[in-house]
């Protein structure tokens, strides 16, 4: 150790010693459970930066929350669910964490018990209903569940279907906790709005060929299909489609794209996909907006607007929304303040990044707006409709 090093170690050693009375302020502490590496890792990986970039913002100009700094542990999970507990456990154990956020409804659901026994504030990034199923304790998710996105889709086919007969929906699934989550609630919504669900076709993650359930699709009479897939998927889909000659309009939920989709899909996106997505875009010349071009310049982790890096921003922002709210209502900082925190956000605003955001001890679900956009092949979003509650509020169609 050098002289000026061992000055400043013993001085601060001796400080401490003659005044007892000083805390240094320790770092907040957010685990975060993500896959960087496994299928869809794209997602993973950008949501991670996203994250992490507006946490780096935070402590480099806002000088962190009430003083203290926050302190972001990532762990890849590498989209297996053994893994995804395993880093959720250490965080609870280990790492001592204030906060934790969760990647995939599989990771989410075998987490919740981890999260649960041990009292964390935990956001997870797929927005599966079935996270916020009974028990819902500390479990969250930053905007609408996927039974928002089911609803406002089959609102807007109805809202843009011609002819007497009711729409004939088909759903084109993974077979797994992250396709399934829009089948029961499709059937529901559908069969309340008089809707046809004609054929649910589902097949594993792995699978490179859909011609065969596009088939069955197509037999079935489907003139819309709803999916709930990873974008690479989507991609196939829309070649095995092409090979048949088979073009109704793709719908999907705001999980449909990725910075590789645009890439994959020239030559075949094309007009043809639609999604439901509850978040600010460029054009919409929102604060939030401002705020995420501030960060993609400041940082150039990314350099135009990408859904996934949106996600982690917004997930970072409502924790650090949480951790403020805490310090301001008890003066403390940890697992249960910020929860007894977040059980009282009504209507907080993000700038229009995401919607408003209320929770309540018996709601985690964040907020219930939905609107539907068009993809577009040069990676633009355009918005078709304007934000809206489905079931109670109108559809405006914009063009």
């Amino acid at each position: 150790m050098k002289n000026g090093q061992r000055v400043i170690l013993i001085s601060i050693l001796v400080l401490l010693l003659c005044c007892p009375g000083i805390v240094i302020a320790k770092n907040i502490k957010v685990g975060a459970a993500i896959n960087l590496t496994g299928p869809a890792s794209t997602w993973g990986q950008f949501h991670a930066k996203g994250h992490q970039d507006y946490f780096r913002y935070v402590n480099e100009v806002k000088g962190g929350v009430a003083g203290r700094k926050i302190e972001m542990i990532l762990v890849d999970t590498a989209y297996k669910v053994p893994e995804a507990a395993a880093a959720v456990r250490k965080f609870a154990v280990q790492d001592q964490v204030d906060m934790i956020a969760t990647w995939g409804a599989g990771e989410g659901l075998a987490a919740k018990p981890i999260i649960q026994r041990y009292k964390i504030p935990t956001i997870n990034y797929s927005t599966s209903w079935e996270i916020l199923e009974p028990p819902i304790e500390y479990m969250y998710l930053p905007f609408g569940s996927y039974r928002l996105d089911c609803e406002a889709i089959l609102d807007y086919i109805l809202a843009i279907h011609k002819g007497k007969e009711p729409p004939k929906v088909g759903l084109l699934t993974y077979n797994n906790a992250y396709g399934r989550s829009i089948h029961k609630p499709s059937r529901e919504y559908a069969a309340k709005m008089k809707i046809n669900i004609v054929a649910v076709e589902e097949f594993p993650p792995q699978t490179v060929d859909l011609t065969t359930e596009l088939l069955r699709l197509q037999k079935s009479g489907a003139e819309y299909i709803f999916m709930q897939m990873l974008p690479s998927a989507i991609i196939t889909a829309f070649r095995s489609a092409d090979r048949i000659g088979y073009d109704p309009p793709f719908f999907g939920t705001w999980t449909s794209t990725d910075p590789d989709f645009f890439r994959m899909g020239q030559g075949l996106t094309r007009n043809r996909l639609r999604i439901q997505f509850p978040g600010g875009l460029p054009v919409d010349n929102v604060s939030g907006m401002k705020l995420l071009q501030e960060l993609w310049k400041r940082y150039k982790t990314v350099d135009k607007f990408d859904a996934s890096y949106w996600e982690g921003v917004a997930v970072a922002m409502i924790m650090e929304r949480a951790m403020i709210r805490a310090a301001e209502k008890s003066k403390e900082i940890n697992r249960e303040s910020i929860n007894r925190a977040m059980e009282s956000f009504v209507r907080e605003d993000f700038g229009g990044l995401i919607p408003e955001v209320t929770y309540t001890a018996s709601d985690h679900g964040a907020s219930f707006r939905a609107r539907i956009v068009q993809v577009k092949e040069d990676g633009s979003y355009i918005p078709l409709t304007n934000f809206y509650v489905p079931g109670k509020e109108k559809i405006n169609l914009q063009k």
